[in-house]
């Protein structure tokens, strides 16, 4: 058991039991998200870690596995709400070395997010994900003041080969997600999102 699991000695299944707390009732529940549910908190209160700038898409890696059928993306506000927002949108990126825009959900307009509300919202059609890997998960917003955002804070890659834990990338950004994620920025601030 030592050499599979390296230096853990212990029962692994009983080192992940707390995890049972924060997931679905039923294991038929089909989810993924960028990071576990607890230890999240407000980059409202942390002004040094930014989880949004307007008209630029914040993105963050989530793992996918082969026949997901993703057909939402959601993502939860903090204290802050989203001051006269006049475009926002979420968006799914492949795996590939330049990631590929998958699908993006509707241009949200004017629709307000208010203050510590989860907003799901559908993509444009449902991103069967035909390989195993690393995907991204894009959020903009074109506000007054844009949101603040549940996640956590990241540190940005140290070894060589690290991924950004959080991105940012694109300027002027308005109804339509780019077609490519380019030029991406490390940030220190990673918003959780999920997919359903």
């Amino acid at each position: 058991m030592s050499e599979q699991l390296g230096g853990y000695v212990r029962n692994v299944r009983d080192a992940l039991a707390h995890v049972n707390a924060s997931d679905p009732a039923s294991g038929d529940t089909f989810f993924r998200r960028s990071m576990p549910r607890t230890g999240l908190y407000d980059s409202a209160g942390d002004t040094g870690q930014v989880a949004l700038t307007t008209q630029v898409m914040t993105s963050v890696p989530v793992h996918l596995r082969a026949g997901d059928v993703i057909t939402n993306i959601s993502a939860r506000s903090g204290a802050t709400a989203a001051d006269t927002p006049t475009n926002w949108w979420f968006a799914l990126y492949d795996n590939s070395t330049t990631p590929a825009l998958l699908a993006q959900t509707a241009d949200q307009t004017s629709t307000a997010w208010a203050a510590n509300t989860t907003m799901t919202k559908a993509l444009s059609a449902p991103v069967t994900i035909t390989r195993s890997g690393i995907y991204w998960v894009g959020i903009m917003v074109k506000a007054t003041a844009v949101p603040t955002l549940l996640g956590s804070a990241v540190a940005p890659a140290i070894v060589t080969g690290e991924r950004n834990l959080s991105q940012s990338s694109g300027s002027s950004l308005t109804t339509t997600a780019p077609a490519t994620i380019t030029s991406a920025t490390a940030k220190q601030f990673a918003p959780y999102v999920v997919l359903t």
